[in-house]
């Protein structure tokens, strides 16, 4: 699992805040937890988290990695809304057993992903969380999911991660047009692999690129591909690869 930090977000303005600035829309917290990405105003992946309802505060969940970063540039669009963001000492326990610790939160990308603890005790259950984002083409921070990648060619709808009908946010109009003008030809699917080749190596269709390959497990993998490009007979160095 991916280092986590866990920020709360205080103050009277902090939904409306967040509501134009991240993907999703932040009202259904009300509902539960919500996933979202930050964007830039092209549209791009920045960075994904959590957001989860916290009494009066709402908790940011966040690879390590991006935290800092995102953190500055959440700040940079506060102006003078009354809200403010702040570290916590909370720590991250994930598991997908049927029951659940109390004080546990679903995850909202997929019920395959299990529960959330927030609290004193970090790591997971010993799931294999690999194995479900393989079978469930559920990409991960900082691995399928990097800068330059738009949201929709990563599952971000079908992840619940994304709302068309909340009005605006940073990078909406790009993402708006790729769902209603245009029919994807590049994204995330589940492939099947047979052999082995490190995250990252290329996919070719005969003499041509068609991809990259990314996390494997139980001989499938997801990978980026061109659709257009994407068959039964692809390689990543010496793994054979198919789709569809």
């Amino acid at each position: 699992m991916s280092q986590r930090r866990i920020y709360k977000i205080s103050g009277p303005d902090r939904e409306h805040f967040l509501q134009g600035l991240v993907s999703n829309d932040v009202t259904r917290l009300k509902d539960g937890p919500v996933y979202a990405a930050l964007l830039t105003p092209q549209g791009k992946y920045l960075a994904d988290f959590l957001l989860v309802p916290w009494g009066e505060e709402i908790l940011l969940d966040i690879d390590a990695g991006l935290a800092e970063a995102t953190v500055r540039r959440l700040m940079m669009y506060k102006l003078r809304a009354k809200a403010e963001i702040s570290e916590t000492d909370l720590k991250l326990y994930r598991g997908t057993s049927e029951v659940r610790p109390d004080g546990a939160v679903m995850d909202p990308r997929h019920p395959a992903l299990g529960w959330r603890l927030y609290g004193e005790t970090e790591g997971d259950d010993g799931s294999d969380f690999d194995a479900i984002r393989v079978e469930h083409c559920i990409p991960e921070t900082g691995i399928e999911l990097t800068p330059d990648t738009f949201i929709l060619e990563a599952g971000f709808e079908r992840l619940h991660g994304v709302d068309f009908r909340k009005g605006c946010y940073v990078g909406q109009e790009v993402t708006a047009r790729m769902k209603h003008k245009t029919e994807l030809r590049k994204g995330l699917v589940r492939v099947a692999i047979t052999g082995h080749a490190a995250p990252g190596t290329e996919i070719r269709a005969g003499e041509k690129p068609a991809g990259v390959l990314f996390t494997q497990s139980g001989g499938y993998a997801i990978a980026y591909l061109r659709l257009d490009r994407a068959g039964a007979q692809m390689r990543a160095g010496d793994a054979l690869v198919s789709y569809g």
